[in-house]
């Protein structure tokens, strides 16, 4: 518990400097949609969805969705659903003890549908509204004046998809970054007290930090300079300090990662960690789960550029070959240091190459995707055995040392990959129209910006969400219940039967 608190307070005094920018209510378009400006790449994060514009306000002027990007878009949401449930729960299941697979399989499950459900409630108004810098506004509470006719921003000027699609795609996400947290305390926490959690902390820390990262205007707002500045002034906080996060590196991964290392702090070691055997059960299920969850990442990173396009091919091939060579960097470097190459090292290299591309995968080149996943499979490596001990918490599914690491990773390197003098997309001004000129050290300084945010906010969350559930159910089960297994204390049934 003191190196958590020496932890976050170490960050908190290093990001204390960072300001908060003024929120100036960006005038109502005339007849155009709403756009966004230079900080983000023209196929980047998921945009905030504009309204249709009022049909007597300019009957010509509305925007169709293209059906082909509708349908992808479509397809990609349920791959990335398809990574929760069963990539996820498969993956993380075949890491425990045979006691408690059924007890990981039922959280990841139920986790999945309750932020589902509260995505649709208030989640996505919070985060994709227009409000200040860190919330929107509970202006589509239940989904109020979201209709089959209107439509979302894309990265394209003109371009649009329908924002029911976009609702979808965005809970997905919100679903399978609560159901990433469950790993780091497996086999040892309450059912009541994680749904708790996920409820604090998904309001608090999820919503917040994907309205920072990701909410704008949208790119048809950008049509001159004071437009563009107008623009900007309405966008999330770490948006308007041009942090660039194509999928989730600062959303997604390390913020789960750092509600998961504070969870294993604050609930405890399993009794006999380091003492008693606790070695996956069933490498089969995680090599499954490992499987499952690249192929729905497809979805996950591709579908962030909005549309079928150029920039969504150049995410796809950057998703399958940074997560090929992660899975072999990891391989070979245990094949190296421990005599024997394994099948939970490549899977775990592949899941940390997946994570190191994340934030990245819409702005790198092809080699730049090579380098990352190459540099991902040994440096989160070195996260679950070295970082871990140094640490001293008992993360039963490494999801600091993979996602946490992972995320850091891909979320600083995208500042010297996306140079398009190394073959990345640069940084796109939708007021010229161009990619803009690429200044590398000030980009690098946003995405560090970007992930100290991330760090604390999340840490801060966290650590009262933990302590007001560990006051008021208790975080951990009792004592004889852990020792019996969680499949049949906690849900009454058994996993396996022979």
């Amino acid at each position: 518990m003191k190196r958590l608190f020496a932890l976050l307070a170490l960050v908190g005094a290093v990001s204390l400097g960072a300001p908060v920018w003024a929120q100036d209510k960006l005038a109502e378009p005339a007849a155009a949609p709403a756009v966004v400006a230079a900080p983000a790449a023209a196929e980047a994060a998921p945009a905030a969805v504009a309204e249709a514009a009022p049909a007597e306000a300019a009957p010509a002027a509305a925007l169709v969705p293209n059906k082909g990007d509708n349908a992808w878009i479509m397809v990609c949401a349920a791959f990335v659903i398809l990574m929760s449930i069963p990539g996820l729960a498969l993956f993380y299941g075949g890491l425990v003890r045979s006691k408690n697979m059924l007890s990981v399989l039922m959280q990841v499950f139920v986790v999945f549908c309750m932020i589902s459900v509260l995505w649709v409630v208030y989640g996505y108004s919070l985060a994709f509204t227009e409000g200040n810098a860190f919330f929107g506004t509970l202006d589509k509470l239940f989904l109020n004046g979201v209709t089959v006719e209107s439509v979302g921003a894309t990265f394209s000027k003109g371009v649009v998809i329908s924002e029911l699609i976009f609702v979808i795609f965005q809970g997905a996400f919100a679903a399978i970054t609560c159901g990433l947290i469950v790993g780091a305390f497996a086999e040892r926490a309450k059912f009541s007290a994680i749904l708790v959690f996920m409820v604090i902390w998904f309001t608090l820390a999820y919503i917040p930090m994907a309205h920072m990262v990701w909410y704008w205007a949208g790119p048809d707002a950008y049509t001159d300079a004071a437009a563009a500045e107008a623009a900007g002034a309405t966008a999330g906080f770490l948006f308007q300090h041009g942090a660039l996060d194509f999928a989730g590196g600062t959303v997604v991964h390390i913020n789960a990662a750092i509600a998961g290392l504070v969870g294993a702090y604050m609930i405890g070691k399993r009794i006999g960690y380091g003492r008693e055997a606790m070695a996956p059960h069933s490498l089969t299920f995680t090599m499954i789960g490992a499987s499952l969850l690249w192929f729905g990442w497809f979805g996950f990173n591709a579908g962030s550029a909005l549309e079928a396009s150029g920039g969504s091919a150049l995410a796809m091939v950057n998703t399958w070959v940074a997560t090929a060579c992660a899975a072999l960097s990891w391989m070979f470097a245990e094949w190296i240091f421990k005599g024997k190459p394994s099948m939970l090292g490549a899977a775990s290299g592949a899941v940390a190459g997946l994570v190191a591309i994340t934030p990245a995968a819409g702005f790198v080149g092809v080699m730049g995707a090579i380098v990352l996943g190459l540099l991902a499979g040994i440096i989160c490596l070195w996260g679950v055995n070295g970082l871990k001990k140094m640490l001293g918490a008992d993360d039963s599914l490494d999801v600091f040392g993979v996602h946490g690491i992972g995320g850091i990773l891909g979320a600083l390197l995208v500042a010297v990959f996306a140079d398009p003098a190394l073959g990345g997309t640069g940084v796109y001004d939708y007021v010229a129209n161009a990619v803009a000129p690429y200044d590398m050290t000030a980009q690098f300084i946003a995405q560090a910006k970007g992930v100290i945010t991330c760090i604390v906010w999340s840490g801060v969350v966290s650590l009262v969400a933990y302590k007001l559930v560990d006051i008021v159910i208790g975080l951990r089960v009792p004592e004889e219940e852990e020792r019996e297994g969680l499949d049949l204390t906690s849900h009454g049934e058994s996993a396996y039967h022979h």
